[in-house]
């Protein structure tokens, strides 16, 4: 039988009238523990979700990996690459590469009777995965690709179609410039997209390449680039490395060089932010940590304060030091535990609201989106648990040794 344990349960356990006792200090150091393991909780799903929603958006609209011509400048007015069947089969069979797409850029002007707009058009080809856009789809349909026609059909989205006047199935006249000359192109609205990313929102138009090509008078296999998706997030580095090396001595008919960015090199302001973030989190949790330690830290000098009596009885009948320090620590666990277990109720019962109702509004045009968003997998809340109890039970060391100091001559005659 576990002598300490049982002593701790009836610490802990004991009744009063059909009621638990607990003082004043030990109830708040549970909600303490309750409420500084929610506050991570929320901490960590909140800024993984945040994380997780914008690196999405970004790679919706410029892949995981692009491939363009070494002497393109940071423009949409792009110099061309050629992409021989030959190489996309081999992008398709490179380790880590799941899907291969081309696509081509041309700057713009879109006017309306009343009003005008700066865009890019993307055109794209029949390869392109429209997953992201039909996500993000608001009205209308996505256009398909004819390989024998060339499409007017576009993708737009709302704050497009809101700061023109424009809805689904409308047409527009959009201006390109081209050495000094001026080409003008009707096309034809098949739907509405909205990802609350108003940087590209308001800037990409997505229609059929060949509309691009003809625009820059280049031939059926000149591209601005090629876009690829990694079936491993956390191996993009290491897959654009290695694409890098591989296609950085070949060059294309026409003489030209491949040169291999990741998204992250793409838009590294963006991405430097939201490593960021991963700090304010390590604080957070720091300061979480450390309010909900010395409100346990109190709550067990409390307990050895008010059983000051019963230790001195124990070290009188021959029970040790360590021995009566189990006694505490396995109470400081029972406290713990409890306040944990109300901890992860709040924090997960909250992130279930969130995420199904989204209660809490975000500034699209600040944060790119227009809730917060939540994203808590098991293996986050697994860790979360197990760092706090650990880091909670260790503090409980320093205060135990309280017990030491005891003089059982001195205490047992008190009441």
């Amino acid at each position: 039988m576990n002598l300490e344990l049982f002593i701790a349960r009836k610490i802990h356990f004991s009744q009063d009238g059909g009621r638990q006792v607990a003082p004043p200090a030990v109830r708040i150091a549970m909600i303490g523990i309750a409420l500084g393991l929610a506050v991570m909780i929320l901490s960590v799903a909140i800024i993984v979700g945040f994380k997780k929603e914008v690196r999405n958006k970004v790679i919706g609209f410029g892949s995981h990996i692009q491939i363009t011509n070494f002497d393109n400048n940071s423009s949409f007015e792009s110099t061309p690459i050629t992409i021989p069947a030959g190489l996309r089969d081999s992008l398709r069979a490179f380790p880590g590469i799941s899907h291969v797409e081309t696509f081509a850029t041309k700057p713009g002007i879109l006017k309306t009777d009343n009003d005008f707009q700066g865009i890019v058009l993307k055109g794209i080809d029949e390869d392109f995965d429209w997953t992201f856009f039909r996500d993000n789809l608001k009205e209308g349909e996505i256009f398909t690709i004819d390989p024998k026609k060339n499409s007017t059909d576009v993708l737009i989205s709302r704050y497009l179609t809101d700061l023109l006047g424009l809805k689904v199935d409308d047409t527009f006249l959009a201006y390109f410039m081209q050495e000094d000359a001026s080409r003008t192109r009707r096309f034809h609205i098949t739907g509405i997209y909205e990802t609350g990313f108003l940087d590209y929102d308001k800037l990409f138009i997505i229609g059929d390449i060949k509309q691009v090509r003809r625009l820059n008078e280049w031939e059926d296999d000149q591209v601005s680039g090629v876009e690829l998706q990694v079936s491993d997030y956390d191996q993009l580095d290491q897959i654009a490395e290695n694409l890098f090396f591989t296609l950085s001595e070949k060059q294309d008919r026409l003489g030209n060089t491949y040169y291999t960015r990741s998204i992250k090199e793409l838009n590294p302001m963006i991405f430097s932010w939201l490593d960021v973030l991963d700090v304010n989190v390590v604080v957070i949790l720091i300061l979480m940590l450390a309010v909900a330690g010395f409100t346990m830290i109190s709550g067990l000098l409390i307990i050895i304060l008010e059983r000051t009596n019963m230790i001195g009885i124990l070290k009188a009948l021959g029970q040790n030091n360590t021995s009566i320090r189990k006694i505490f620590l396995y109470v400081s666990f029972f406290i713990i535990g409890k306040g944990m277990l109300w901890g992860n109720i709040i924090g997960i019962l909250i992130c279930i609201i969130q995420s199904y109702f989204r209660l809490i509004p975000l500034d699209a045009s600040t944060y790119y989106l227009d809730a917060v968003p939540i994203d808590l997998s098991l293996s986050s809340l697994f860790l979360l648990n197990i760092g706090t109890l650990s880091a909670a039970m260790l503090m409980m060391l320093a205060p135990s040794f309280l017990i030491t100091q005891i003089d059982p001559a001195k205490t047992i005659r008190f009441e």
